[in-house]
Formats: structure tokens, C-alpha cells, sequence
């Protein structure tokens, strides 16, 4: 996902007078520029980190929806709402499958081994953004069994 596109939707968000809708891509926007700053390429935003802070950014939504109390039902639909806009921008993540295919074809002389450190440290760093980190550990576990 390209921070253009971003704010592009975010302009035609804001003509069409959808203030739930441009809060939301106006979050993401302010989130991925200041991890760009925080990261150093102010200038040039790459894809890969627009969609780490897109994924981050849909956690942190995922995470309200699920504390917010039930009889709060105005903010439960703006969380909603929030967390249903940021689903559409978020990049596909790799299935439990895809994964353990990944590993075994990617990884296999750091799997034989059967160390879950290991084999977590050297898996993480190729797949994340690529697929969400519990599936990871999960299959990793199953495969040191």
C-alpha cells in the first residue's frame, strides 16, 4: 500500500463528507509519517512500512473493539467503524499453511534442529508483515514436536 493512495482516499473521504471514514484513513495517514520521521525516510515512505503500521494500527482497533464495554454502544460502533476501514488498507496475511510450507522450504536446516529460539529468531524476520506472529509460533511449535 503506497501513502498516496492514503491520502487520496482520505481527500475523497473528506469531499464526500464521511467524517467517520476520514478519521479513520486520517489515523493511518498521521501513523505511518510519524514512523516514517521515527524511522528516518521522511521523504520517501516505503511500502513495506506503510503496511507494517497499517497491520499495527489494525491491532490496536482489534484490541478496543474487544475492551470496550458492551454497554458503551457509541463507542463500540465508532471502534467499529475504525477497525473495518483500516481492514480494507491491510495487506493479506500468509495462511497457517503458506507458512508452515515457507518454513520448511526456507528453513529446513534451522527446523531440524528442533530450537524454537532459533528457529522463531530466523522465521520472524523474513515473514514479518507477512503473516500474523501467533500463527508463526503456533506452526514453529508444531513443528519442534
Amino acid at each position: 500500500m503506497e501513502i498516496k493512495t492514503l491520502q487520496n482516499d482520505m481527500i475523497a473521504a473528506m469531499k464526500a463528507k464521511n467524517k467517520g471514514r476520514k478519521d479513520a484513513i486520517s489515523a493511518l495517514v498521521s501513523a505511518v509519517k510519524k514512523a516514517a520521521i521515527d524511522e528516518g525516510c521522511r521523504e520517501d515512505i516505503p511500502e513495506s512500512l506503510v503496511d507494517r503500521v497499517i497491520l499495527k494500527e489494525l491491532k490496536t482497533a482489534k484490541e478496543q473493539l474487544d475492551t470496550c464495554p458492551a454497554e458503551r454502544t457509541d463507542l463500540l460502533e465508532e471502534y467499529q467503524l475504525r477497525h473495518d476501514v483500516i481492514k480494507e488498507y491491510a495487506p493479506a496475511l500468509m495462511s497457517e499453511e503458506e507458512v508452515k510450507s515457507y518454513i520448511m522450504e526456507k528453513f529446513a536446516e534451522v527446523v531440524a534442529t528442533k530450537n524454537k529460539g532459533q528457529i522463531m529468531k530466523a522465521v520472524m524476520a523474513e515473514l514479518k508483515g507477512k503473516a500474523d506472529g501467533k500463527v508463526i509460533n503456533q506452526v514453529v511449535a508444531d513443528l519442534c514436536k
